[in-house]
């Protein structure tokens, strides 16, 4: 029968507690979030809603076409080139997702005959840039520049260490500057995934790599979504011009896809404007993430000490961060549930987000049901 092996795949999830399910979630939901990306909690804020529906307005529902065609407006340009100013970077690149981002630019930066130094923790979608990329692929031990040292080390022609700055599943941020010391040494160049940064990290927010003092250099690519601390959709690739450059005319998923739509574009630079003026919502998207580590630790839970705004705290099984997360809902509490093929170490986890607006009083409410719902 077609698709029969779908059918065995089917039971081998539900007999490891695997099972994905969409759960659609109201526009008021009584629940209080700690599950989405908003880090900054301006997916919703007025200026930001503004922006979008403003471009929706002026430019439609749709880019029409891909960016070479009729998909590029003003409206991109716009937010090209105050991301890259933003950052601190020459030039930037906007495209539909984060996840078409990391695809071009790992896969454009990357030809045959050269290496790719991927650390272990990388996040999907960089993981399935390095699979499609021509070049040949080394997975290296997590956040460890010794190891991308090593593996350079190997080879003898072009390549190229990928990142993210922060790893999605425990918030650790990665040594970037012994990742670019390890690839200076060898003449290799750093591609990073800032998606968890952005907005976080860095002076205001400016991310990652700008706090590392990698911001501008030219022998390093920054990749971003639009979708998390932008409250909005989208993502970009940042760095030196001739780098966009050969993107445009190079990475497929920038040419052959259709342009990010308008209203992201719109909200994505009014959220960026907005934190130009209020750099402090960085700052306290970190500072909640460390209060909620030490009230979840304080309580005798296993959490991960968190370098950005993600924290993870460890469960038993699957099955029982499945069960955890639930009654977390049921208790009022929305947090995410990480299990594998998700997470690579294998250990299941509820998965925080410290949101910049969250009160004190949200904060302990979060670490009072994760404690007394605890399998």
């Amino acid at each position: 029968m077609a698709f029969g092996w779908i059918d065995e795949q089917a039971a081998a999830r539900r007999r490891a507690g695997l099972v994905r399910t969409l759960r659609p979630r109201p526009a008021d939901s009584p629940l209080l979030d700690l599950a989405s990306n908003d880090y900054l909690g301006l997916a919703r804020h007025p200026e930001v809603v503004e922006g979008a529906a403003a471009a929706a307005r002026t430019w439609g529902g749709g880019a029409t076409g891909s960016r070479l065609v009729t998909g590029t407006t003003e409206l991109h340009a716009e937010l090209e080139r105050e991301l890259a100013d933003f950052c601190g970077f020459e030039a930037a690149l906007v495209f539909s997702s984060g996840y078409a981002a990391n695809l071009a630019a790992v896969t454009a930066l990357a030809p045959h005959g050269s290496l790719i130094v991927s650390d272990a923790g990388n996040h999907a979608s960089l993981i399935d840039g390095c699979r499609l990329a021509r070049g040949t692929t080394q997975v290296v031990a997590h956040a460890d520049p010794d190891a991308v040292r090593k593996a350079l080390g190997t080879h003898d022609g072009p390549a190229v260490a990928v990142s993210d700055t922060v790893f999605s599943v425990d918030g650790d941020a990665a040594p970037l500057a012994g990742l670019a010391g390890a690839c200076r040494e060898y003449g290799a160049g750093l591609v990073v995934d800032d998606a968890h940064g952005l907005g976080v990290l860095g002076a205001g927010g400016r991310g990652a790599p700008y706090a590392a003092g990698l911001a501008g250099a030219d022998d390093v690519v920054v990749t971003v979504t639009l979708s998390k601390s932008l409250g909005s959709q989208g993502g970009a690739v940042l760095g030196p011009a001739r780098v966009v450059e050969h993107l445009v005319n190079a990475a497929r998923t920038f040419i052959f896809d259709t342009g990010l739509a308008p209203a992201s574009a719109g909200a994505a630079l009014a959220a960026l404007r907005l934190l130009g003026r209020e750099p402090e919502r960085a700052a306290r998207a970190r500072e909640v993430a460390t209060g909620l580590h030490a009230r979840l630790t304080a309580a005798g839970l296993e959490a991960v000490r968190p370098d950005a705004a993600v924290v993870s705290v460890r469960a038993p099984s699957p099955e029982e961060a499945v069960q955890w997360a639930a009654d977390c809902r049921a208790a009022g509490l929305f947090v995410g549930c990480f299990r594998p093929p998700s997470v690579p170490d294998g250990i299941s986890r509820l998965r925080l987000t410290a949101r910049a607006d969250l009160s004190e009083e949200q904060i302990e409410r979060a670490v009072r049901v994760i404690g007394e719902t605890r399998p």
